[in-house]
């Protein structure tokens, strides 16, 4: 096996001319949106910022637990999807760029309303305790952007090892030390990235509601990071399989894996989900049901029960049959569905702070086709730079010769 062999076909550059073409399609929505709001431009703009970042920082940083997932595991379902793993790790420094408006100019239209911890009053009502004063500040080296900048320092060091070591693999195939070094990495990884998005969505999303808290809050956003990530995969693979050199390569047992890690993490999305609901609600006290009062009750309500059932119902019935998980045409189809209900989700959970309007508006069209166009055309462009197929992996041969189970 030569890199030569297995570069990618040229439906990857075609992948890469739609994502920018979607990018363009985004940002003339954007622009047209500061005609139509007009005073209230900035705020809605951001408002629709913040829910796209979420979603393709989600597609970088689940595609990172999934790559220390696979290596420490050595499943042969992860061998398959691993340079796409990768690939989408290696857009993380863009997402990073992506964060930046929100620092600089997105603060006070996020955190500073009339019930921000910006503007929030020293004393009486609507005051922070004394623990969430001295965490929601900006300032300081573990102030909002210090910690920002901690958050991304350990993401990049995780994407920038494996990927290295990747690489390295490559070129030393029988090197045994380094394939111990991932085994020995990925599982801190793992506990690492979720304690370190666990207080990202802390900072970004859950403080948009100063006086509520929620233990499991983080792990929602890891789950559904996880989710849109095997969802992305599933497409990709399946994309790739139709053309040259990865065509015969993907087999059904392959599909049949992802399909059950895909059916798996969606049940304990609902599983972290209901617990969160269970948990606040049987407790009934004012400043933690606020939460739930503004988001099962009126257009929200509507929405909330949408995401039910066609985030989880639907989802796992269409996903318990064997046949469907092994099959190439229904498996996709039902990737996709959940990479658009994570967006739902995401919509679900930020928007109800700014609005009780509970219909997506141009902004939001313009944000997500920008921010994940640019992410697409980026990600493609990675996946053109190496092997398809990581070469030195001492499974690959394994992992790729024809049998069922």
């Amino acid at each position: 096996m030569t890199a030569q062999d297995y570069i990618a076909p040229e439906s990857v550059g075609r992948l890469q001319q739609r994502g920018l073409g979607a990018a363009i399609v985004g940002l003339v929505a954007c622009g047209i949106g500061y005609f139509i709001y007009g005073d209230k431009y900035a705020g809605q703009f951001f408002h629709s910022y913040l829910i796209a970042f979420m979603f393709v920082l989600g597609l970088s940083l689940g595609s990172l637990g999934l790559l220390m997932l696979q290596h420490l595991t050595s499943g042969h379902w992860g061998i398959m999807i691993r340079r796409p793993l990768e690939s989408a790790t290696r857009v993380l420094p863009v997402v990073a760029v992506f964060f930046l408006p929100i620092a600089l100019f997105g603060m006070q239209h996020l955190y500073g309303g009339p019930d921000g911890w910006l503007n929030a009053p020293p004393n009486g009502e609507g005051q922070l305790s004394d623990l969430q004063k001295s965490y929601l500040k900006t300032g300081g080296p573990l102030g909002f952007y210090g910690r920002a900048v901690i958050y991304f320092l350990i993401w990049l060091a995780l994407v920038f090892i494996f990927n290295q070591w990747s690489k390295d693999q490559d070129a030393h195939r029988e090197d045994r030390k380094l394939r111990r070094r991932f085994k020995m990495l990925a599982g801190p990884g793992i506990i690492l990235y979720v304690f370190v998005m666990t207080f990202a969505a802390i900072d970004w999303v859950m403080s948009l509601s100063p006086h509520w808290a929620s233990t499991i809050y983080g792990f929602l956003f890891v789950i559904g990071q996880i989710i849109s990530s095997m969802s992305l995969m599933i497409v990709v693979l399946i994309f790739l399989s139709r053309t040259a050199p990865m065509e015969g390569l993907v087999q059904s047992r392959h599909l049949h894996d992802l399909g059950k890690l895909l059916f798996a993490f969606v049940m304990l999305w609902a599983y972290f989900s209901f617990s969160q609901l269970l948990i606040i609600w049987s407790g009934n006290l004012p400043e933690e049901i606020s939460f739930y009062r503004s988001r099962l009750y009126g257009g929200w309500g509507f929405v909330a029960v949408f995401v039910l059932i066609f985030h989880f119902f639907v989802p796992f019935f269409f996903l318990l049959p064997r046949d469907v998980k092994r099959s190439a045409k229904l498996l996709p189809k039902i990737a996709m569905w959940l990479i658009f209900m994570r967006l739902v989700d995401l919509f679900w959970l930020t928007r109800p702070e700014f609005t009780r309007v509970a219909v997506p508006n141009l902004m939001d069209l313009g944000a997500i086709l920008a921010l994940a166009g640019i992410w697409l055309a980026v990600f493609a462009w990675n996946l053109k730079a190496q092997p398809v197929l990581p070469l030195g992996d001492p499974k690959l041969e394994e992992a790729i010769a024809v049998h069922e189970h």
